[in-house]
């Protein structure tokens, strides 16, 4: 039984360190983006969206 727990301890400490390694690639990567880029996504993004929600009979406020 020792040797169960042994091994679930390690694959615990595997599992914590491949979920720092998303985490900290995911970072990297927003922190790649400059102000502009991210204004210039966030506005293609709100211009695919805007035909979609006009299409559905409800009228937005802004």
């Amino acid at each position: 039984m020792h040797n169960a727990w042994k091994w679930l301890g390690l694959a615990g400490a595997v599992g914590v360190a491949a979920g720092g390694a998303v985490v900290a690639r995911d970072q990297r990567q927003r922190n790649s983006y400059d102000a502009d880029d991210v204004r210039t996504r966030l506005h293609e993004r709100l211009a695919a969206a805007e035909p979609a929600d006009a299409d559905d009979g409800h009228t937005r406020r802004r």
